[in-house]
């Protein structure tokens, strides 16, 4: 096995995924790819049956990201043949006067701003068209026909199988253990074999203080334990997709969010921010019982014949800067070295993003606007930056997307 290559990538999950393919598009296949544990493992934030994929955002940031995402997965879709994505429209629901009520407006006008159609329910339309739903009569809904389930699976597996068929060479169990950098070129050290590449793009997640450390950056990152749950609910065909879209929740300090059946036979929910925070050292793969209860409340109260036995459980991990946005950029000072991190919600955007690294990678540049996901703004480079993980932008910029 040869040990120069054009470009390396670190990390296969879903974006290090994206971007050894698009890399292996742009440079005739001379790319290695390199992943710590097996392909298609579950231990990072990147795999199970589906992730929600919409337009609706709290930002103009992320909107004017959207139309091109779903493009890439299209694209995706047409070379493999795959179905990759399942449209089913999407629900935001909010008690009025709440803060998700505010969160609403801020994803109302990002939507707007970028031209993406979307409606504005009363609670008893919401009760007339989804029934599902029980709630109240001070309850809001948005409405964005687009809004649906990207299988995230298949999606990475896509990804790497075109890569392979590229020439992409993937090594698998094979932590890195230290990042060099050179004039013109890094080292990639693991246990096995020192690899040279003329780029390097860092897809670590979780993993990224790990993986960056000798590298005079530091991203600061929370990381806090999350779970979805399958419930296997005693009727399932209200929730077939065809009759029930995707939800999230925007409640008073919690926020709830949910897919029709899709994977398993079961409808899967899960709490956003569970609030239990870890390090890669302290978190577990063990799903708790206590957010499963406290999911299965909600359900309870808002959602009843969603409730059913627990099928199963499953554990991720999110990344979270103090902004809770995107790190997309290269490095200071190393300008052939970049690194994403994906802040918990950049399944979605993957194919995107991996296109967007291999330009930063081939060219030095993008087209696509990520100003605003730069190494060097105040909640990366600014110790004191306040948290702030719900994304209520309309609480910063009551005008809307920044």
């Amino acid at each position: 096995m040869k040990k120069r290559y054009a470009h390396i990538v670190l990390g296969v999950g879903g974006i290090g995924s994206a971007a050894a393919y698009w890399l292996g598009r742009q440079s005739g296949g001379d790319v290695l790819a390199v992943e710590q544990f097996g392909l298609g493992h579950d231990r990072g934030a990147s795999e199970d049956h589906s992730r929600i994929i919409r337009h609706s955002y709290h930002s103009t940031d992320y909107t004017a990201l959207t139309r091109d995402s779903y493009d890439h997965w299209r694209e995706l879709e047409k070379e493999t043949g795959l179905p990759l994505l399942h449209i089913t429209g999407g629900l935001h629901l909010a008690p009025a006067g709440s803060a998700g009520e505010a969160e609403l407006g801020s994803y109302a006008r990002a939507l707007a701003q970028q031209g993406h159609r979307y409606r504005v329910l009363d609670a008893g339309t919401l009760r007339e068209r989804w029934p599902q739903w029980r709630i109240g009569d001070d309850v809001l809904g948005l409405f964005q026909a687009e809004s649906g389930i990207l299988d995230i699976r298949r999606a990475n597996a896509a990804h790497v199988s075109r890569a392979l068929a590229l020439g992409v060479t993937f090594v698998e169990n094979s932590p890195v253990r230290k990042i060099v950098p050179h004039p013109g070129h890094v080292e990639v050290h693991t246990d096995d074999a020192v690899y040279e590449g003329g780029t390097l793009t860092v897809c670590a997640g979780s993993w990224t203080g790990t993986a960056l450390a000798g590298l005079d950056l530091d991203i600061p990152l929370t990381l806090t334990q999350e779970q979805v749950t399958y419930f296997a609910a005693p009727d399932l065909r209200p929730f077939a997709p065809d009759r029930f879209p995707i939800w999230i929740f925007h409640g008073h300090d919690r926020t709830f969010y949910g897919f029709p059946v899709y994977g398993e036979a079961a409808v899967k929910a899960a709490r956003d921010m569970s609030g239990r925070f870890v390090t890669q050292e302290t978190r577990s793969y063990e799903p708790n019982p206590e957010q499963t209860e406290e999911v299965a409340e909600f359900l309870a109260e808002y959602l009843p014949g969603a409730v059913g036995p627990e099928l199963l459980s499953k554990t991720c991990v999110y990344d979270l800067p103090a902004d809770r946005n995107f790190v997309l950029d290269t490095v200071p000072g190393h300008p052939n070295i970049s690194v994403f991190v994906g802040a918990g919600h950049a399944a979605k955007f993957a194919g995107l993003i991996g296109h967007i690294l291999a330009d930063l990678a081939t060219k030095g540049s993008t087209d696509w606007p990520i100003e605003a996901f730069t190494v060097d703004r105040p909640a990366i480079t600014d110790p004191d930056h306040p948290s702030d993980f719900r994304f209520a932008e309309a609480a910063r910029n009551p005008e809307g997307g920044s």
